[in-house]
């Protein structure tokens, strides 16, 4: 490793482990609630709230942090390189068998590493705070089919990114980033029909209220709305939520069963008001078109890093060394979690627009603050979170602030 590599490793987990710090530091101690909350929630429901986030933000953190320092271990350790090399012999020098073994070693000590967190904070956590109706059986149901799912996906696309290394050792992240930017496109088009079934049922909305006011909603924001589809979150969770999805075809917006049972109409056209402005702005495919950017910028980094880090394994001919995955990993680890304030802060412009589109589009900014008041009273948000976390981790802006900005168009228009 040169001497500039170790620099860019350190920088990065130094700047890993100072904002890990910073969050935990923040979740334990979040500060007072800023008295305008007290206007639309309870000094209780507030208090629990934060302590449910606390616990979910703990186990999330700590859950990176221990994959994290798996993966650190294995590159500074000489752990990766020594696997590497047995799993070669063990292959008879076979080399994309070998891959595939030692890409299936990694992964699965990752979910070893990762199920502890995962099942805590997804099932035992859900259920003693009463959000969750799912049983174990349909929970290890789901995290199984989700494995699998990521263990043919990623595998496809490590062998994928390997072969490249090979074929075109100077420019494989610009037939990567070519390769992912289609695959974007493509995940996006048919997650709806082959993905999400795997996981939920879907019904079309029939004729009815809700109906009746997605067409209404349509004509006022110059849509042609195909597929409103409810799902039936209800098997696993009390949460309301709706969202979304698709490209060309596939477009549909799905609102979750607990939120159009279980919330007024008004709130329910608030709701899908804010689905229909991501459609009507587009946000979709300019997110698509950012995370195109990202994949590029991301993968030239990895190539310049690698490069630095492996400079005589990357200088043999021939695809890359197994035990290059590792480090390949790690990094991708490291920048992903460092680079959420910029992805987060894209995704809040997008939801802080589709709020004002949505308040165009009911003019009842009174539904608006009672829908944001109801979900974070029944999804346990915090309403108020310290700076720093909604900087680093939210993909929304805060419960309060999408409150006072309905509140703000209910006095200017």
């Amino acid at each position: 490793m040169s001497a500039r590599a170790g620099i860019i490793w350190t920088t990065l987990l130094i700047l890993t482990a100072i904002l890990s710090l910073v969050f935990i530091f923040f979740t334990l101690f979040p500060g007072k609630v800023p008295a305008a909350a007290w206007q639309y929630f309870m000094p209780a429901e507030v208090e629990r709230a934060r302590r449910y986030q606390q616990i979910m933000g703990l186990v999330g953190i700590l859950g990176f942090l221990a994959k994290t320092a798996f993966l650190v271990w294995l590159v500074y350790s000489a752990r990766a390189g020594a696997w590497s090399e047995g799993v070669l012999r063990l292959m008879g020098g076979r080399y994309y068998p070998a891959l595939v073994v030692y890409f299936g070693l990694i992964w699965l000590l990752l979910e070893i590493v990762g199920l502890p967190f995962n099942f805590y904070s997804s099932f035992i956590v859900q259920h003693q705070w009463g959000l969750a109706t799912q049983s174990l059986a349909s929970w290890w149901s789901d995290y199984l089919k989700g494995s699998v799912l990521d263990l043919i996906l990623t595998g496809a696309g490590v062998l994928l990114l390997f072969w490249a290394t090979g074929r075109w050792p100077h420019i494989w992240w610009v037939a990567a980033g070519i390769f992912l930017s289609g695959w974007l496109f493509i995940s996006t088009f048919l997650w709806p029909l082959i993905i999400a079934p795997l996981f939920n049922r879907f019904q079309p909305v029939t004729e009815g209220p809700v109906k009746a006011m997605v067409t209404s909603l349509a004509g006022r924001a110059g849509l042609r709305i195909d597929q409103i589809l409810i799902m039936d979150a209800s098997r696993r969770t009390t949460t309301a939520n709706a969202y979304f999805t698709g490209l060309g075809a596939t477009k549909r917006i799905v609102l979750y069963d607990t939120l159009v049972d279980n919330y007024p109409p008004d709130e329910v056209e608030a709701v899908i008001a804010h689905e229909m402005a991501h459609w009507q702005r587009g946000h979709i495919v300019r997110g698509l078109l950012w995370g195109i950017l990202a994949n590029f910028l991301l993968l030239g980094l990895l190539y310049a890093v690698l490069r630095l880090t492996f400079t005589y394994e990357i200088a043999r001919p021939g695809p890359y060394a197994p035990q290059i995955l590792v480090a390949l990993l790690l990094f991708l680890q490291l920048v992903s979690f460092v680079g959420q304030p910029v992805q987060n802060a894209i995704s809040r412009s997008y939801e802080t627009e589709a709020d004002r589109v949505a308040l165009e589009l009911t003019g009842n900014p009174g539904a608006m603050v009672r829908l944001q008041v109801d979900l974070a009273r029944k999804n346990l948000a915090d309403v108020a979170p310290p700076a720093f976390i909604e900087w680093l981790t939210y993909s929304h802006p805060a419960t309060l602030e999408r409150i006072q900005a309905a509140e703000g168009y209910r006095t200017n228009p």
